[in-house]
């Protein structure tokens, strides 16, 4: 269905320009977002981590798409980030493939799926490469996103 093609265009056409306030408005007020970093994420812990990574990427996050199809119930699409990873300064480029899910014209379900060993390499250097894929990293790398997450829902009004 070209409406949901335009919403999926209207969402990373918006995370291109970081118009978060954008992005957000394309979901459904119960939204499901999952990813190999924060895991499960409803409502408005999925919007507040958009906003959290926007407001920390400060314009310096490079995004492209393409491949976008959509029906009347689910859309994909593939996109890519590049940015430089805060804690270790290192340079990221992630390749995730999205998966949509729609209701009432908005995104109710969006799936970010990227190989989390790849990133860690990038990101982490010799530790992710060395232990990316192992259980401890992945498990430690969702923690710190989760917990950066609670500290930036704590200190926005």
């Amino acid at each position: 269905m070209e409406s949901n093609k335009k919403l999926i265009e209207t969402f990373y056409t918006a995370f291109q320009k970081g118009n978060v306030d954008e992005m957000i408005s394309c979901y459904h007020k119960d939204i499901l977002f999952e990813d190999p970093a924060f895991g499960k994420l409803k409502g408005d812990d999925a919007k507040n981590m958009w906003r959290m990574l926007i407001g920390r990427s400060k314009g310096e996050i490079q995004i492209s798409f393409k491949d976008i199809e959509a029906n009347d119930t689910n859309g994909k699409a593939s996109w890519e980030a590049k940015y430089l990873f805060s804690k270790t300064g290192r340079p990221v480029h992630n390749k995730i493939q999205a998966d949509f899910i729609f209701k009432d014209g908005k995104i109710i379900k969006h799936a970010d799926k990227f190989n989390l060993w790849k990133w860690s390499s990038m990101a982490l250097g010799a530790v992710g490469i060395l232990l990316g894929f192992t259980p401890l990293i992945k498990n430690k790398v969702r923690r710190n996103a989760l917990a950066r997450l609670k500290k930036y829902k704590e200190m926005t009004p």
